[in-house]
């Protein structure tokens, strides 16, 4: 089986890992687990003019890597065989794209993230997950 987690630094991200290794210790064949972390960097588009080229890509992987590190070392832990994915563009479009190309069996991510305001007017990045995958979406709280 093939499980996705998305994680952005959020404690409701890290209890999706946990679930992630609690489920595949229950398979009969370990799951593969992948990680993935993405930022939006639409609302820094307006500043790639001011700042060195490949600044902006470097400081949204390096906040991704830092995003990472809990979940790694968790899975790390759990002795579930892992890899991971970091996207840079619409949060929820990056998930499905990569649960669809990737040919994930089930995306699993928690139900609140860091998001905050954003998600009252737009929608959360959970809601948009579940409504635009095609695989079985798990949002754990």
């Amino acid at each position: 089986m093939k499980i996705l987690v998305a994680v952005d630094g959020s404690k409701a991200a890290l209890q999706a890992v946990k679930y992630a290794a609690e489920l595949s210790a229950q398979l009969t064949e370990p799951a593969h687990v992948t990680l993935i972390s993405a930022h939006d960097d639409s609302g820094l588009r307006h500043v790639r003019k001011h700042v060195p080229a490949g600044s902006i890509q470097e400081h949204l992987r390096e906040l991704s890597e830092a995003d990472l590190k809990a979940a790694r070392k968790l899975l790390d832990k759990a002795g579930v065989p892992h890899d991971m994915v970091i996207k840079v563009g619409h949060v929820a479009e990056q998930i499905v794209k990569v649960a669809h190309s990737g040919k994930f069996d089930l995306i699993v991510m928690g139900s609140k993230g860091r998001s905050g305001f954003s998600d009252l007017l737009l929608g959360s990045v959970a809601q948009r997950v579940a409504s635009s995958a095609t695989q079985p979406v798990v949002l754990v709280k």
